[in-house]
């Protein structure tokens, strides 16, 4: 796709691919070989099915096309972006064995714009629902709650969501930053959701306001949990606790969520100062990088304990923090922030490492290299090295089982140890992906589904 020239975007939040053409999108749905086995589609987790939808825009029948995949995924324009698609669809297609693969990602987004800018043309009001009766409460409205949500009200339960923030979409609208989602695509999105019959309630902490327990004398049948991963994770070294120090969480939900990207115009700033550091080589790492530069930044540094072949972050985020002039210390992990007289973040202590056996990640474990020590100036660090899940709601809900980190304990269905609670995405894996989220979504709303039917 093209895309905004790097100098351009590193002075704005707009959107850096501009999406494909109709003959563009045509062009290269023709590549498509319409395989039988249609390996693709084991690779996706919103179960499209991708040949069908390929074939109905080299057609030129766009409605068709996004019909084919609103039968499965109900945030299209969504994953058109964001999903990683060149670790799983992408990666299944034939055409990767000897060349490259048909870019399903820019095609799923090409026809959730077409459907997006001619809506009033192409779509009709969402039928009626024949309602059931049961009430399923979802905690939560990201990735895993709005999939599972629009699941459930498809096959006839009234399903309200509960969200904590005051606008929806969890860490669509907090933590990817505009240039990479637009806000008003995920606003869009969950609109046509909530067209389902379903109510969504924003302000309301579950386990606060309410607990599960009370819910249930409210007549809620079933809960499915999907609070994520909010809770960030901090390295634990000595000075962690200056200004100017963020997890990527605060950093990103100031940007995104309260939109310190439009300061003064929304009174959120946040004073990068002209060298960031930013600790982590996730896509969140990326994000908070790429939004540091647009926010004024002089320098910004990715530091990172292990090369670039361990790196989790997409390749395509890689590729454009490089282009937009993110500089890489890899091979380095942080020891100790020092701050100046002002109590704020002045510089780092690194230490150099090399690589040593595989841990239980399956990468090479990083090994410091004695007297290796060295400074990196800094006015702002940010830490995104993770996040874990908020014992808020967890914590009131008896007898519940949590593993180790604190995460829900669940079987690949959701199911949790207590028959009328499900649960899925980052608060039972930990961080991972928007897709695998919503494929957690969509087994949990059968399982929900199962159970109130027996």
């Amino acid at each position: 796709m093209k895309e905004q020239n790097p100098k351009e975007r590193i002075t704005n939040f707009k959107e850096v691919p501009f999406g494909y053409s109709e003959a563009e999108a045509v062009r290269e749905a023709s590549r498509c070989l319409a395989c039988k086995t249609a390996p693709c589609m084991s690779g996706c987790p919103a179960e499209i099915d991708i040949p069908a939808f390929i074939m109905a825009i080299k057609e030129k029948r766009f409605k068709v096309a996004i019909d084919i995949i609103k039968r499965t995924n109900n945030l299209p324009a969504v994953c058109g972006r964001v999903c990683p698609q060149e670790d799983q669809c992408e990666k299944e297609c034939v055409l990767s064995k000897t060349g490259k693969p048909i870019d399903i990602g820019a095609l799923e987004r090409f026809v959730a714009d077409f459907e997006l800018k001619h809506r009033d043309l192409l779509s009709s009001e969402e039928p009626e629902q024949n309602r059931n009766g049961d009430k399923v409460a979802v905690i939560g409205a990201g990735p895993a709650g709005l999939t599972a949500a629009a699941d459930l009200a498809k096959k006839g339960y009234c399903v309200t969501i509960f969200e904590a923030l005051h606008k929806t979409g969890g860490v669509l609208t907090y933590g990817i930053p505009e240039f990479r989602l637009p806000k008003e695509i995920v606003r869009k999105e969950v609109d046509a959701i909530r067209k389902l019959g379903i109510e969504i309630k924003v302000n309301y902490v579950i386990g606060r306001i309410k607990t599960i327990e009370k819910m249930r004398q409210d007549g809620f049948k079933a809960f499915f949990i999907a609070t994520g991963a909010g809770l960030p994770y901090f390295l634990g070294i000595e000075g962690e606790n200056l200004g100017g120090v963020y997890s990527a969480n605060e950093f990103l939900t100031r940007v995104n969520l309260m939109k310190a990207y439009k300061f003064p115009e929304y009174d959120t700033p946040i004073n990068v100062g002209g060298k960031v550091v930013v600790i982590g080589a996730g896509n969140v790492a990326m994000d908070s990088a790429r939004c540091a530069l647009r926010l004024g930044a002089g320098k910004v540094y990715i530091v990172y304990r292990r090369t670039e072949t361990e790196m989790p972050a997409r390749i395509d985020e890689i590729h454009h923090a490089k282009e937009e002039g993110v500089e890489f210390h890899l091979l380095t992990s942080p020891v100790k922030i020092l701050g100046g007289e002002n109590g704020a973040v002045k510089k780092m202590i690194c230490l150099k490492n090399s690589l040593g056996e595989a841990d239980d990640s399956g990468r090479r474990r990083p090994v410091p290299i004695e007297g290796s020590e060295f400074e990196m100036e800094a006015d702002t660090v940010i830490v995104a090295v993770g996040n874990g899940s908020n014992p808020l709601l967890l914590d009131t809900i008896e007898g519940l089982e949590l593993n180790r980190r604190g995460n829900i304990v669940a079987d690949e269905e959701g199911r949790t140890n207590i028959e009328d609670i499900f649960a899925g995405g980052d608060i039972v894996t930990g961080s991972a992906t928007v897709i695998a989220a919503m494929g957690a979504g969509k087994q949990a709303s059968r399982a929900i589904d199962e159970y109130l039917r027996t």
